[in-house]
């Protein structure tokens, strides 16, 4: 008579990132998630997180909208570098659910 064979195969180690990564991929949370990243990335890159007033991200564009003109005034002039320093610490989260080869946030726009 066969029995059914019920042990555990051995795998190879998996780490958690990865076993985070693919959780969040199966449950349809990546973008939520990625969107998160960039909220983050935006708070550290900037220094104006206590000036944030409303964050919104879609399709490559952060929106962000400030308390103080002098701010946005000071963040427009270095809009490109902030872009640049948003995408780096989003791609080098080691919990990113993306493709590392684009450049996550395509445009910023202040208000």
């Amino acid at each position: 008579m066969n029995r059914p064979d019920y042990r555990l195969r051995r795998q190879k180690p998996t780490p958690l990132s990865e076993l985070i990564k693919i959780y969040l991929q199966s449950n349809s949370m990546s973008r939520a998630f990625n969107t998160h990243l960039v909220f983050s990335a935006w708070d550290d890159a900037s220094g104006a997180g206590p000036y944030t007033v409303r964050k919104f991200f879609r399709d490559g564009k952060l929106y962000i909208t400030v308390s103080s003109s002098v701010v946005r005034s000071q963040l427009l002039f270095q809009k490109k570098a902030l872009i640049d320093k948003i995408n780096t610490l989003v791609r080098d989260n080691e919990l990113f659910c993306g493709k590392p080869a684009d450049g996550y946030v395509k445009d910023l726009i202040i208000k």
